[in-house]
């Protein structure tokens, strides 16, 4: 009895193990390949844009005694001090001392330079907001800028996590105190 139990035995295992085989099927991946995902979200970041763009430009509008200066890379700024005599700028890898506040757009405080000063930043090496990266390269020592970040160029869809929340455009005031080459840090 032992011997024929045995090839049945097998005989069913491969049975049910064939069985059990043909009747998965591999899961397809999920494909966007109309491009409709990607063009309404396309769609929804320019309306967006344009809302935020509106808004920057209403505050512009408002005040008319002010030169704002329209960044090739999206942002608008105006200089509260100005320095005429120095000529250079803090370049990659320069270390950037600054002071700034952050407020909304109706100039609401959001974090205040008390809160905020004494940042250290090591110019094109670490990760801050695009807008000030970009920003800081623009200034020379012991000016004071006021930017006109949209969301896309501050803290973008996430916001911090703290105070600054989704797609919201902001206001930054930065005083550029000092800059120096990284290899005179201890200079």
């Amino acid at each position: 009895m032992k011997k024929n139990f045995f090839p049945l035995f097998i005989i069913m295992l491969v049975s049910i193990l064939t069985i059990s085989c043909q009747q998965q099927q591999a899961r397809r991946p999920v494909s966007h390949s109309s491009g409709e995902f990607m063009n309404a979200s396309v769609e929804r970041n320019k309306k967006l844009i344009k809302n935020e763009e509106t808004k920057i430009d209403s505050i512009i509008q408002k005040n008319k005694g002010i030169q704002y200066i329209a960044s090739k890379k999206g942002y608008w700024y105006y200089y509260e001090n100005k320095n005429t005599t120095d000529t250079l700028r803090p370049k990659k890898g320069d270390i950037a001392y600054f002071d700034y506040e952050i407020k909304d757009l109706n100039g609401k405080v959001i974090y205040s330079d008390l809160e905020l000063k004494g940042q250290t930043y090591r110019v094109d090496k670490q990760t801050i907001i695009t807008g000030l990266q970009h920003g800081l390269k623009l200034m020379r020592k012991n000016e004071t800028v006021t930017f006109l970040f949209p969301s896309h160029l501050a803290y973008g869809y996430h916001g911090d996590d703290r105070r600054i929340g989704t797609n919201e455009p902001i206001i930054c005031r930065v005083t550029l105190t000092d800059f120096r080459p990284e290899n005179k840090l201890n200079n």
